[in-house]
């Protein structure tokens, strides 16, 4: 489809970031969390972290799976207005 995906964390759902926590998460035959992640990490897509959101949940220091990148919250604004989108929640 040549689109460039980006997927964005924010708030509570940094928590399943944490090693161990995407693995505790699977639906019935869906993949777990953690399978989905690594698969997207695989592909190439960018997996961002809110700072506010850490801050938020009173993390000055995280330990989170490695290939996501930490990232000012305004970036997602800038992702969405460069992809002429909105984004919903």
């Amino acid at each position: 489809m040549d689109i460039k995906a980006t997927v964005y964390y924010l708030g509570t759902g940094l928590r399943i970031l944490k090693p161990g926590e995407a693995e505790k998460i699977k639906l019935g035959a869906f993949p777990s969390v953690k399978e989905m992640i690594d698969k997207t990490l695989e592909m190439g897509i960018e997996i961002l972290v809110c700072e506010a959101s850490k801050r938020m949940l009173g993390w000055e220091k995280v330990d989170l799976i490695s290939g996501v990148k930490i990232v000012g919250a305004a970036t997602l604004n800038d992702l969405v207005l460069e992809a002429d989108a909105t984004q919903w929640f």
